[in-house]
């Protein structure tokens, strides 16, 4: 295809939380992945992100999607649920329902969905048994709903015991690091039948000699989470997406390592 339109929705996942650039702006696997399916073809792809951290599963499909596809893309991405699995009271059917919509819409509209099914966090978070036993219900239930469509592009992370492993993971436990999204970039490139840069599976680990614990974690990461439940707000009011309209990203010169590189607005 040489007229590739990429928009990727989501909550922190997708918004590239935990992947930082220099500047403080969140990078992560979509814009890995944007810059890497230029480097394999050789030719500009046009890439938008309209994720923004803390939505739930229905509130990214309600205030994303249908903005997504104004912009006439090729291909859309989505991935939710991680904020709605730490709500118990939550439903999976509901979580589940969310991704149906979107598959529906796409269909509507003939965009070809790539499916993305979030890391496993549950190692190191409190209560992290029961996290993970709603994400098993939720990925068996949206598999479900995709069950026959090959046309679906999967990249399917929650059953990467890898990935799973600390040294993914940023200090809050809960979203990865930079090896953890060049990871997920590579399984997206490979979905989509690119061969990613090698090293993007299992990147050198820096250790930055930070490691929370006890009550030191709790007070840094959990308490202010817990604030946030009680007051009903969430780490992404007042935020906008950092993409809303298509940028260019033209093949690097150095290859996929340049990743970020290629970024410009159109």
């Amino acid at each position: 295809m040489t007229d590739v339109r990429y928009v990727a929705i989501g909550d922190s996942f997708t918004e590239g939380v935990g992947d930082e650039l220099p500047d403080g702006t969140p990078r992560g696997w979509a814009d890995l992945a944007a810059q890497g399916w230029a480097d394999a073809t050789g030719a500009p792809i046009r890439y938008a992100n309209l994720a923004i951290r803390g939505r739930l599963a229905w509130p990214i499909v309600e205030e994303q999607l249908e903005a997504a596809l104004a912009l006439k893309p090729t291909h859309l991405s989505f991935n939710g649920g991680g904020n709605d699995m730490l709500r118990p009271r939550t439903t999976i059917a509901h979580i589940a329902d969310a991704f149906s919509q979107v598959l529906r819409r796409c269909d509507e509209e003939g965009v070809r969905l790539i499916l993305l099914s979030g890391a496993d966090p549950t190692r190191g978070l409190p209560l992290g048994g029961l996290v993970r036993r709603r994400g098993d219900q939720l990925s068996a239930a949206v598999m479900a709903r995709v069950a026959g469509r090959d046309d679906v592009i999967r990249a399917l992370n929650w059953s990467d015991k890898v990935l799973a492993t600390g040294p993914f993971w940023s200090e809050d436990r809960l979203h990865m690091n930079a090896r953890g999204h060049h990871r997920v970039a590579a399984r997206v490139l490979t979905a989509l039948g690119f061969e990613p840069d090698p090293t993007w599976w299992d990147l050198p680990v820096e250790d930055s000699g930070v490691r929370l614990r006890g009550a030191h974690y709790y007070r840094t990461h959990v308490g202010p989470w817990l604030k946030r439940r009680l007051t009903r707000t969430s780490s992404g009011d007042g935020r906008i997406a950092k993409f809303t309209d298509w940028q260019t990203i033209r093949p690097s010169f150095s290859g996929m390592e340049s990743a970020g590189e290629g970024l410009a607005s159109s």
